[in-house]
């Protein structure tokens, strides 16, 4: 049978007061004292009466998270690895969390009902779009939170992590193009985002600074499905002039993308190189592709695990971290990058009154 608090603290030979004040992250009670009551919890399984801890403390050990729900909106895998990473660390800390589904038009309200609850001790927002005006009112709610991107317009005066987007993919893109690319599409997230924005952003950077301009035509937004990175791919190929390189915005397009480029007959990393962001999902890993993906690579499940561990932090107390953070993505090169493929026009073979020297005009040599 699980032990209760006073069971743990005869266990330990401490007052109830001193093992609950170590469970709640009470600066007096030494490092020492907290390892071995923790160590004791592990072994012996207790789980805090939450009733009476909040009572004690004020405080709900919860993290409030609002999903926007509605017809047309699509589940999405990515971040169900954002949220198996933060679910980790909350499990660790025996923390829970408090799902709001809301209509997209009512997730303002929906935070400031969660907030006023007191069933949430801090929360977290995602899916930044440009003004976002989420980190107003969540600055005017006085509860903690951290945001998982980074918006663009306005002070930066909240707390964030947030991954180098554009600095990803001005890698990418600069790669391609000392590889001799110089029509490289896009297959990107929906264009409201701040993160598809600053990808955009990054390509168009490394265009720039060799002279090139990206064609609006070898771009596309749209949810990150594998059925979208598809059409894309099959649309961009069927134009007059179609790219030698494509950067993808998620594995997961990547997959569609390369779909129809093997149904078109056009081998990978020879006749066009492609590039895709890596958020680490671990049902879709770029190593196993049919030709292994060059990405960009950033792991959505240690951000979740972090903004977990920095939020759980704030509210016991412990540790010291960062207000902002900017992860930079790690550019890993594999077989789907190669040279530019040489796509110009064969030159017109000579007329054959014009040739000269040892050949006749059959194009055999004359005898000598």
């Amino acid at each position: 049978m699980p032990v209760n608090l006073k069971q743990l603290a005869e266990l330990l030979g401490l007052s109830q007061t001193t093992v609950s004040r170590a469970l709640n992250g009470y600066p007096e009670v030494n490092a020492e004292t907290r390892a071995r009551v923790l160590e004791a919890v592990r072994e012996t399984g207790y789980r805090p009466n939450r009733a009476a801890q909040r009572l004690a403390t004020g405080k709900a050990y919860s993290i409030g998270l609002v999903m926007p729900i509605a017809a047309g909106i699509d589940s999405d895998i990515h971040f169900g690895e954002f949220l198996a990473g933060l679910a980790e660390e909350a499990v660790e800390h025996d923390f829970h969390f408090v799902l709001n589904p809301s209509a997209p038009e009512d997730e303002e309200a929906t935070f400031r009902r969660l907030a006023a609850s007191g069933n949430v001790d801090a929360v977290f927002i995602a899916y930044m779009r440009a003004n976002d005006p989420r980190i107003e009112m969540l600055k005017a709610l006085s509860i903690p939170f951290v945001v998982h991107g980074r918006s663009i317009g306005g002070p930066r005066d909240y707390p964030f992590l947030d991954v180098d987007n554009t600095g990803a993919f001005y890698d990418a893109a600069r790669l391609l193009i000392q590889l001799g690319h110089n029509r490289i599409a896009l297959i990107n997230g929906p264009e409201h985002l701040t993160f598809s924005i600053r990808r955009r952003k990054g390509l168009v950077r490394a265009l720039a600074e060799k002279g090139l301009n990206l064609d609006d035509a070898l771009v596309h937004h749209s949810a990150m499905t594998d059925e979208h990175g598809y059409r894309s791919m099959q649309r961009f190929l069927k134009r007059p002039a179609p790219p030698t390189a494509v950067l993808c915005s998620s594995t997961v397009l990547a997959l569609g993308a390369v779909r129809a480029i093997n149904q078109a007959g056009l081998a990978i990393g020879t006749d066009i190189s492609l590039i895709a962001h890596d958020d680490v999902l671990p049902m879709l890993k770029p190593e196993n592709f049919s030709v292994p993906l060059t990405t960009t690579r950033s792991s959505l499940r240690a951000a979740g695990a972090r903004i977990a561990k920095r939020l759980i932090g704030g509210i016991l107390n412990q540790g010291d971290y960062p207000e902002q953070e900017l992860w930079r993505a790690e550019l890993i090169v594999r077989a789907s990058t190669g040279p530019a493929p040489d796509r110009s026009p064969l030159p017109n073979p000579p007329h054959p009154s014009r040739l000269s020297g040892p050949f006749q005009q059959s194009g055999r040599p004359k005898s000598m």
